[in-house]
């Protein structure tokens, strides 16, 4: 099946990639983890994309399911749903870079009535070759947009 067009910018996402990572937060605290990322290409214009995270013990901690789009080329647009009651609209400017893109994302988020308050995300993700690197930030709980989470990824065979 033939990567659609629209994802041209993008191809070298598909994949699986794990890694390393660390969150904190004012509220909590400091951790790190085990990411797993995985964006799979099913032929339309978009990838379906699915994350795992595990404790250093191997227990499971966080996990998020959604779609990743390029808009126009120039643009990304990442839907995502979280089993803590939260959905994110997050959308950005796409950077080609030599060995891959950039983008910053900002999301629209909508909480269930019994989840914590999350009022707005920042993703940020770098391929780089065979490296991808993430962050995310977020407003939340009453404390203004901070730094919580940043992963250094690979790609798996």
């Amino acid at each position: 099946m033939a990567l659609h067009p629209a994802l041209a910018p993008v191809a070298d996402l598909v994949g699986t990639w794990r890694g390393p990572g660390r969150g904190e937060y004012p509220t909590i605290t400091s951790f790190t983890y085990t990411e797993e990322v995985t964006f799979t290409d099913v032929g339309k214009p978009f990838l379906t994309y699915l994350q795992r995270t595990w404790s250093p013990a191997g227990d499971p901690m966080h996990t998020e399911t959604g779609f990743f789009r390029v808009a126009g080329g120039e643009a990304v647009e990442f839907v995502l749903a979280q089993p803590t009651g939260q959905t994110e609209l997050a959308e950005g400017a796409l950077v080609t870079e030599p060995r891959g893109f950039a983008t910053e994302l900002h999301s629209r988020v909508v909480n269930a009535a019994s989840a914590k308050i999350v009022d707005a995300t920042i993703r940020r993700l770098r391929l780089d070759g065979d490296e991808l690197a993430t962050e995310f930030a977020m407003a939340a709980v009453g404390v203004p947009m901070t730094h919580h989470l940043g992963s250094v990824l690979t790609r798996t065979a």
